[in-house]
Order: C-alpha cells, then sequence, then structure tokens
C-alpha cells in the first residue's frame, strides 16, 4: 500500500453545531489540508440528537434510526465535499470518521464511548472504505478513549524551539502538552468544559447558538459564588488521565449550581462566570512544572475574542495564539485529526496513547468497513 493518498476526516463535536468535513493528503513526512466543507445539521436531526444526549433512556428503535439518519448526513456532507474538490470517490483511500458523540464513560469495570453516524451507511452511500469507532479499542487496552486530538497536535504543532502547548476548545476542552522529541506520544487530557455551558445558557437566556466572539459575556461580571460552585467539581481535582462529556456537563448540572445560590444572578453575569470557568480550568491544568511559550488554541473557542483575551491574561507566561497562526484553520484542526488517524489505522500503525488515555499497551485504533 503507497504511503501517500487522499483521506478525508469528519465529526460532529459536542457542541453539534455542524458536520465538519476536511479532505486532506497524507504523507510520511506531512498532513496537507486540501479542501474543507461545514455540513447543516437539519433541525430536527439536530434536535433529535441533543435529546438523545439529555436523556437517560432511549428505546432502541430510537437509537438505531437516529444511528442511520447521521450516517445518512456525514455521508450527504461528504460527497457534497468530493465533489466540491473536482474529485472521485475513487481517488480517496478512506474516510475517518468520529461519529457524533451520545454517551461518554470512561472509568468503571465496563468502559466504553458510542458514537452513532452508522458507518456501514457512510461506506454504502460514498463508495468508500470508511474507519469508525476509534475510542473503544483504546478503552479495551485499559484507556479513557479520550482526548486523541493530541496525537495529532504532536505530529503538526511540534516545534523543537518552542515550548507549547495546544488547547482544543469544542463543547469541552483539552490540552495537549507537546513533547520535545518530535516523535514521541505527547501528554494530555480533558480540561472540563469548552463551549458547551455558555452555549447552553445564551440558548436558554437568549434563544441563540452561541455567544458570538464572546460579547454577552463581557458584558457581565464574574459571579464569585456562582463561581466557587462551579468550580467545586470534583472533576477539576481528579488527576489525568481523565476525559469528560455531556453526561457531566450539561443543562442539568448548571441548574443545580443556580439553585444553590441565595440570590439570583443577571443574565450575562451568568454567561461571564462560565466563561470564567472555562478559562480557568484551562490555564489551572497547565503543568506549572513546565514553562509555556506558545498556547496554541484550536476549534470554535477561537472564535471567543473575549476568552482568548482572558486566556492571555491568565497565562503566567508566553503567549495565546491560534492554530491559524501555525498554518492549519483552527475550524478544522479535529477534522483533520480523524483523516489522519484513518491514515494510521490503514497504514496498520499503533497509535500510543500511554500518557494520554491510559491505555496499557499501543493499539490500532478504528474499525474498518471496506467497500
Amino acid at each position: 500500500m503507497s504511503d501517500t493518498g487522499y483521506f478525508i476526516g469528519v465529526i460532529s463535536g459536542t457542541s453539534v453545531d455542524a458536520i465538519d468535513c476536511a479532505l486532506i493528503e497524507c504523507g510520511p513526512e506531512r498532513t496537507r489540508l486540501l479542501a474543507t466543507l461545514s455540513g447543516e445539521f437539519p433541525v430536527d436531526l439536530r434536535d433529535d440528537i441533543l435529546s438523545l444526549c439529555r436523556t437517560a433512556t432511549v428505546s432502541l428503535h430510537a437509537l438505531g434510526t437516529l444511528d442511520v439518519r447521521v450516517g445518512r448526513a456525514f455521508a450527504d456532507s461528504i460527497n457534497e465535499l468530493i465533489a466540491h474538490a473536482g474529485l472521485t470517490a475513487s481517488q480517496i483511500r478512506a474516510i475517518g470518521s468520529h461519529g457524533q458523540t451520545i454517551f461518554h464513560q470512561p472509568i468503571g469495570n465496563h468502559r466504553f464511548s458510542t458514537q452513532i453516524g452508522d458507518p456501514n451507511t457512510i461506506a454504502e452511500l460514498t463508495g468508500i472504505t470508511t474507519i469508525h469507532d476509534f475510542r473503544r479499542r483504546d478503552m479495551a487496552a485499559g484507556g479513557q478513549g479520550a482526548p486523541l486530538a493530541p496525537l495529532f497536535h504532536q505530529h503538526s504543532f511540534y516545534h523543537k524551539d518552542v515550548r507549547r502547548c495546544v488547547v482544543n476548545i469544542g463543547g469541552m476542552a483539552n490540552i495537549t502538552y507537546l513533547n520535545p522529541s518530535p516523535t514521541a506520544t505527547p501528554r494530555g487530557h480533558d480540561t472540563g468544559p469548552g463551549n458547551v455551558l455558555m452555549d447552553i445558557w445564551i440558548q436558554q437566556a437568549r434563544n441563540q447558538r452561541y455567544d458570538n466572539a464572546g460579547q454577552w459575556a463581557a458584558s457581565g461580571k464574574v459571579d464569585t459564588a456562582l463561581l466557587q460552585l462551579l468550580l467545586d467539581e470534583d472533576y477539576f481535582r481528579l488527576a489525568p488521565p481523565k476525559s469528560t462529556g455531556r453526561e457531566l456537563f450539561n443543562h442539568s448540572w448548571l441548574q443545580d449550581r443556580l439553585a444553590q445560590l441565595s440570590h439570583t444572578p443577571d443574565a450575562a453575569d451568568v454567561q461571564r462566570t462560565l466563561a470564567e470557568l472555562t478559562a480557568l480550568s484551562i490555564i489551572e491544568a497547565i503543568d506549572s512544572s513546565q514553562q509555556t511559550d506558545e498556547l496554541i488554541v484550536c476549534g470554535g473557542g477561537a472564535h471567543n475574542t473575549f476568552l482568548l483575551q482572558r486566556l492571555q491574561q491568565l497565562l503566567p507566561a508566553g503567549r495565546v495564539l491560534t492554530s491559524d497562526d501555525c498554518g492549519l484553520s483552527a475550524d478544522w484542526v479535529e477534522a483533520v485529526t480523524f483523516g489522519w488517524l484513518a491514515h494510521q489505522t490503514l497504514n496498520r500503525q499503533q497509535v500510543d496513547s500511554r500518557d494520554l488515555t491510559g491505555a496499557r499497551h499501543p493499539v490500532i485504533m478504528g474499525g474498518v468497513y471496506y467497500t
């Protein structure tokens, strides 16, 4: 098998805001982003996904139906990207589909993670070999199945002369401590909520999907009593490896803490406090034993100007950048990651995630659905 070829990475994050598709060229020396497409979820499909994530129990019929519907939506976006790029399905080596996470259970005797978006449907409707279910082999080997993006962060953002951390701020946030050796495994973990709580609150209070550039948060002030309640969460005190998701940081979690207050805070102050929670939990996760010259931000949070300002103000030393400053758009790092992981899987490359997820040994990640 040739070690160079075209791959497509596709993911929808915990915010369920879009289907991100990235066409990349993978080779032994570099990964090159060629084309992108952000596919829209039909409103009813997005609502059904979010409803499923909020529900403790679900019928097998509803789960199976939604799995296929998401697979079809992914396939439609992938086919649209290929057409826009002027390519044919036969030119694409494989699709790396992360899928849509609906439940993540990273600890216990029976740890698992569930991503819907049926890979059989994707392979059938695109005519392209599809690789899916990247997390569970790592979990079977004793890992937490997340975060996986740091593996690509090391590949893409390593710099021999600059000490860098990478923070991906999606629904959740994760941090990567790039290893000083270019081919070594980085360290990293989920720091906690990224955009998820801010998105939940602005949806509830103002019926908006997200806080554009953090403008609403910037208009408020930190409610110190609320911030203390938010920070008094066991997850923040756990030692890595650790990962989290909507199973913990969700609407009910936020409402429970608001209900404990002896006063009713202004809505803008709640948003400001949630932004502070995200910024503080990221900065406090940075290893104080090593200097950070550059903190590179990617994911949707890179567009939150106010959040970036707070990260810079809180960072003890160094400067805050976005991945755009390093040659890769912040919007596409995660989608590119799963295209790159598909390349690793097809070439039977074991992924060493021991320092990331706690896996006992390196594994080949993902199930392959050939066409």
